[in-house]
């Protein structure tokens, strides 16, 4: 009796993972790589549009600025970077002196 129970319960194991790993391999998979393909060629299409989209926008946003600004803004950062280059970050946080200074005249 049991000899039959697992004969049973082996021919079910393998007639579902059969059936499963046709369904899967038969149908699934190949379903699956088209969508992957498709997928695959929209991504590389909007990356394209996207780099294109976002020069043309950068490039219309600078026609649109006065050409002072520009200066100005260049002739800031690189005063700023500078500035970070010789001080490092005390350029951004200042001094020990300018530390001092600042405690001393906060009343807590």
């Amino acid at each position: 009796m049991w000899q039959l129970i697992v004969i049973n319960i082996l021919i079910t194991v393998l007639l579902v993972g059969g059936l499963l790993a046709g369904f899967f391999y038969g149908i699934m998979r190949p379903y699956v790589d088209k969508k992957m393909a498709e997928l695959m060629a929209a991504a590389d299409s909007v990356e394209g549009k996207v780099q294109r989209g976002a020069k043309a926008g950068v490039a219309e946003a600078f026609k649109e600025l006065p050409e002072t600004t520009l200066k100005g803004s260049t002739r800031q950062m690189a005063k700023l970077g500078s500035e970070l280059f010789e001080n490092g970050l005390s350029a951004f946080l200042g001094s020990a002196d300018d530390l001092r200074r600042r405690s001393n005249g906060r009343r807590d």
